[in-house]
């Protein structure tokens, strides 16, 4: 049985006026609030932040900062949106839409390193705030070149920046499974490592072996990263395209916020 009464309408947190037109002008600003959740965050993860510890960060009382920021969710926009204030979009298009997008994938890599709860609060939901649409627009402009239509660009940003993710979650795993070994640097990974050995001596994977005998050895984190993006954009690129390809849906997937 549905439920009584009239249910609320969906607020997005930009388009709430942060202060009234009328009355004393409130004690804390959107970025104020911002700046301290992303301060928690940083030094103690995403399960830190909540509203309690946010709210003493500034100064105020919980229920106090809930007249700033109804829901938590709204707090995890507003610091998604702060962070992503640091990308340099000052740069004109080169014409090289494959080298931009590099480029700018690596401010992402960055800014991710930077603020590693970032890949865990991204949404689609955030991709509308200020500074994502600054992002987005700014990432178009760097498409240009590419012969695709819109819905494939916002494909292309979407792709780009959950590869990046998923690649400084890997990373920053690794970091982490260091950092909390109990034994010296690189004595697990050796173990492993002999451990892969002995399988693979077995015969019992010898495709694997053979990938494994003919492999770069040590990978350069960097030099992995741009193939891999590489590869990706490679796939974009109009003579790769298959004629008998399928015209994209002309209502595209919206578009990942900028680490959006």
């Amino acid at each position: 049985m549905a439920a009584s009464g009239r249910t609320a309408r969906p607020e997005v947190i930009w388009a709430r006026p942060e202060r009234a037109a009328r009355g004393p002008r409130p004690a804390h600003t959107r970025a104020e609030i911002a700046a301290a959740a992303v301060r928690v965050a940083d030094a103690e993860g995403p399960d830190g932040v909540s509203m309690r510890r946010v709210a003493a960060e500034i100064g105020c009382g919980t229920m106090s900062l809930y007249n700033y920021v109804p829901r938590k969710e709204d707090l995890y926009e507003l610091m998604v949106d702060a962070v992503s204030a640091e990308y340099d979009l000052s740069a004109e298009s080169s014409g090289d839409w494959r080298a931009d997008t590099l480029a700018l994938a690596r401010q992402t890599r960055a800014l991710m390193h930077r603020h590693p709860w970032l890949p865990r609060l991204m949404s689609p939901a955030h991709g509308f705030s200020p500074n994502a649409l600054r992002y987005l627009e700014h990432f178009l402009g760097l498409l240009e070149p590419l012969d695709a239509g819109g819905g494939t660009k916002l494909e292309l940003i979407s792709m780009v920046n959950g590869i990046v993710a998923a690649y400084v979650v890997n990373e920053l795993s690794e970091a982490e499974r260091a950092r909390t070994s109990p034994f010296p640097p690189g004595q697990e990974h050796a173990a492993r490592m002999a451990h892969l050995a002995r399988e693979l001596s077995g015969g019992a994977y010898p495709r694997l072996a053979a990938v494994l005998a003919t492999g770069p050895g040590a990978a350069d984190p960097d030099a992995t990263f741009e193939r891999l993006l590489g590869r990706l954009l490679d796939g974009f690129e109009p003579r790769r395209v298959s004629p008998a390809a399928p015209a994209p849906c002309p209502s595209p997937p919206s578009p990942s916020p900028p680490p959006a």
